[in-house]
């Protein structure tokens, strides 16, 4: 098996709808905002290369939506998918599958494309669509607090395309190797089963951390983001998680900072707080 991260595109987000409840004079340290109170955002994928798989987790906003879409997230950097994919050998038709830790726009809209034709397709078109029923039922029907990031052109023709896939949700909310070769642990904080991938790579435990901890400036309990949907039920999932974390040693892949890849935790007598943080490259490679 290898890994490697593929960096789809930056954006920014507000800063406080980023950090909930807490003060920017609290948030501001870890991450500083700009003069229109936006925080840098990164959207960063894991790319896994296992036998003849070439599994992509997550995948980003996509290039499609309006200009006037992408002006509310002030795109930086030259980052891109296709760009990142060929930096390391690959090009999109050789994802054999799409992992996709929920449906909201920034971690499933490059999953669809406008073609020639202008009608939209899989932008990987010999992929497998990995998602589950419960998730898949609650953005195609979305409630009116989560609808303006379930777009149905990113949603709907992952349906219709044939290629879509659900994993099983069991009980306890962790599946044990799944199909694709990896534990998922299911959270509903943030939005209904979200799935949080977890592997074992060169001896190191590694969690997908998705939108369950977006930046390490999320990482006290308290500092959920204004977009959960359930900010007490995300409050348990996370102690929950961040104690497993410390006493197991985890490191965790950071989907949404920008300056920060991954990192690892340790007990404090405030809880879990930051250990180190760690580039891609120089923790595997």
């Amino acid at each position: 098996m290898k890994l490697y991260t593929i960096e789809t595109g930056n954006f920014k987000l507000d800063g406080g709808a980023m950090f909930g409840v807490v003060p920017k004079s609290i948030w501001n340290k870890t991450n500083p905002a700009d003069a229109n109170n936006m925080i840098d955002i990164a959207a960063r994928s894991l790319l896994i290369e296992d036998g003849d798989r070439l599994i992509l987790i997550d995948t980003g906003m996509g290039n499609k939506q309006s200009d006037k879409f992408f002006g509310y997230y002030y795109l930086w950097g030259d980052d891109n998918i296709d760009k990142s994919l060929a930096e390391h050998g690959f090009h999109r038709d050789d994802i054999t599958d799409v992992f996709l830790t929920h449906l909201h726009f920034d971690h499933c809209g490059g999953s669809i494309q406008i073609n020639e034709k202008g009608i939209l397709e899989p932008a990987f078109k010999n992929a497998r669509f990995w998602s589950n029923e419960d998730h898949w039922n609650w953005a195609t029907k979305p409630n009116a607090r989560e609808k303006a990031s379930f777009l149905k052109e990113n949603i709907l023709p992952i349906g219709e395309s044939g290629q879509l896939h659900f994993l099983p949700v069991p009980e306890n909310n962790f599946l044990t190797n799944c199909e694709l070769g990896f534990d998922v642990l299911f959270v509903n904080g943030h939005t209904d089963k979200q799935m949080i991938p977890q592997l074992t790579y060169k001896g190191k435990t590694l969690v997908f951390m998705a939108d369950l901890l977006p930046t390490v400036g999320h990482i006290p309990l308290p500092f959920v983001m204004g977009y959960d949907t359930r900010p007490l039920l995300t409050l348990e999932e996370k102690k929950e998680f961040l104690d497993t974390a410390v006493a197991k040693d985890y490191y965790l892949l950071l989907e949404h900072d920008a300056h920060n890849e991954v990192c690892t935790l340790q007990n404090t007598e405030k809880g879990a707080r930051l250990k180190e943080t760690f580039s891609f490259k120089e923790l595997f490679n």
